[in-house]
């Protein structure tokens, strides 16, 4: 049975009736969809890429201001844990073009999910995989390199690359980063549009997200690769780039959800 609220049952969807072995050429699709709805009505999608960009700036200015830049690599990658939350105006806005409904920011701040709070509560345990990660990744510097002083941004590549310890460092950082995120990825990439969309409950929601991620691996192999890819761009252009990145992958999001309904 799924989750009541207001009185109603929230029944689980029947993931056999979802579409998998999409074609590994889907996710140039979804691209070009998410495209589309950015150049539809273009400005409240900037206007949300542009808040996303100010708060990511503030809060790497405040790790910086609170002398926490050791945890500015895990925080930058724990932004693509929460990510597909953030997105959820993003949903509301390509959900809205595809009804034929009048777009605005105000509708893409103010979301009336379908599942009504299992949306938040699914938000709750990404930004709690996100604090896991964070705390992994200071553990995982602890173990290589003890009760070290973290020597800031500038010194840390240098000693990552030139010992030992930097070299294990890395490799045991990025499987367990990589694990980390291609879990949140395969919980949340369908769970949070679903939970917009469709009267489901939250662990309903990200099992069959799980599930169709794995039915559909190779194109979400390429999916995530270029979500990866983008982010990367962004974060070279001192983020910058999620003004319009963050709107892009969004509403091409909403479209890969589209594609297994």
């Amino acid at each position: 049975m799924g989750a009541i609220e207001n009185g109603q049952d929230i029944l689980p969807p029947l993931s056999a009736q979802r579409r998998r072995n999409l074609p590994t050429r889907a996710a140039l699709s979804w691209l070009e969809a998410g495209w589309s709805d950015l150049r539809h009505s273009p400005v409240p999608s900037l206007l949300y890429g542009t808040a996303v960009f100010l708060v990511s700036l503030g809060i790497v200015l405040g790790l910086f201001r609170f002398e926490l830049d050791y945890i500015l690599l895990p925080a930058l990658a724990g932004f693509m844990v929460v990510g597909p939350l953030l997105a959820i105006g993003l949903y509301q806005k390509s959900r809205a073009i595809e009804a034929s409904q009048p777009v605005s920011l105000l509708r893409m701040i103010f979301v009336k999910a379908a599942s009504g709070g299992q949306v938040w509560y699914t938000g709750a345990i990404l930004c709690l995989l996100m604090l896991a990660w964070m705390r992994a990744a200071v553990i995982i510097y602890a173990l290589f390199f003890g009760l070290r002083p973290f020597p800031g941004l500038r010194d840390v590549i240098a000693m990552l690359v030139s010992t030992p310890e930097g070299w294990a460092m890395l490799l045991v950082g990025t499987v367990a980063g990589s694990l980390f995120a291609a879990f949140s990825f395969a919980i949340s990439t369908f769970a949070i549009p679903m939970l917009l969309d469709e009267r489901v409950d939250a662990f309903t929601a990200m099992g069959t997200s799980i599930s169709l991620v794995w039915n559909n691996l190779p194109v979400m192999l390429a999916w995530g690769a270029i979500v990866l890819g983008l982010f990367v761009l962004s974060l070279a252009t001192g983020l910058v780039g999620l003004i319009v990145v963050f709107p892009l992958l969004g509403h091409a999001t909403w479209h890969s959800y589209r594609a297994i309904k």
